[in-house]
């Protein structure tokens, strides 16, 4: 059985090849029915023309940003791993569904470990990543990343949360574990969605209803969060401003890319200072 198949702890679940490490919480920063939504969708993730075509598509655009800010941070930092990348660093993915980012993460070098609180979500997540042999360098468990703070403060060159942050109750809470996590002079990256508008028109009525990209009832517009919002979360953990960009999207000639504007879909790269 691969490393990314954790099993817990009882022979059962060791017969019944379980994909990861279960840990409960007793009080966990997570929405049941935002859960319940992506477990069902499991059997899509690694399907191109699923529910998850568009995280597919636009991976490539941010893998790279992630990439470039990495780099970076740790150029900042003076650390002679700065030109590596991803490459030797240990990430972590938060919210990682299915294991998209975290999967191409892994395959530029990183040693990647994903969570998630969609049990569905992880087996998909686990078994891709042994039908593609990254078991060495990928690994998944079911825990809340407020707990895993609890037992990695520190541990951790690199966390990742995407498009989860406008899914959860308390998404300061995620910012906080997310600081914790990270080893000093490490680089976090988050993306989520803006409140105003614009984003309204395009992330739901748009994205949803219009051009179908989306499930319907994807998002719920009372948790996007603004840039402003987002960057007194990070600061007030502790985190220094890095960088900001936006990810457009032109239906016409159905092209991602990213720029300045920050109105719909956003990412944010902050550092945690080394001393």
């Amino acid at each position: 059985m691969s490393s990314a198949l954790n099993s817990s702890s009882t022979s059962s679940d060791q017969n019944n090849n379980s994909a990861f490490n279960n840990t409960e919480s007793n009080t966990i920063n997570v929405d049941p029915s935002e859960v319940e939504k992506f477990n069902n969708l499991a059997s899509e993730w690694w399907s191109n023309t699923g529910a998850f075509a568009t995280l597919h598509e636009i991976n490539p655009l941010r893998l790279n940003w992630i990439e470039e800010n990495i780099k970076r941070g740790y150029q900042n930092a003076a650390n002679k791993t700065a030109e590596q990348g991803l490459s030797g660093k240990k990430v972590l993915d938060v919210g990682c569904g299915g294991g998209i980012l975290s999967e191409s993460m892994a395959r530029r070098g990183a040693d990647v470990t994903g969570i998630d609180l969609g049990t569905e979500n992880l087996k998909a997540a686990a078994l891709h990543a042994e039908q593609s042999q990254l078991e060495s360098t990928l690994r998944y468990q079911h825990i809340p990343v407020e707990e895993l703070a609890k037992t990695q403060a520190g541990q951790f060159d690199v966390v990742t949360c995407m498009e989860m942050l406008e899914h959860v109750p308390d998404p300061s809470s995620i910012v906080q574990a997310c600081y914790e996590l990270l080893a000093p002079g490490g680089v976090c990256v988050l993306s989520t969605i803006n409140r105003n508008p614009k984003s309204y028109l395009f992330a739901i009525v748009g994205a949803e209803y219009v051009l179908r990209l989306l499930d319907r009832g994807t998002h719920d517009y009372a948790k996007f969060i603004t840039p402003a919002e987002l960057d007194k979360m990070a600061l007030n953990t502790g985190f220094v401003r890095q960088d900001i960009i936006g990810l457009h999207y032109n239906p016409l000639t159905k092209r991602y890319w990213l720029a300045q504007n920050v109105d719909v879909n956003y990412m944010i790269a902050v550092q945690k200072p080394l001393v």
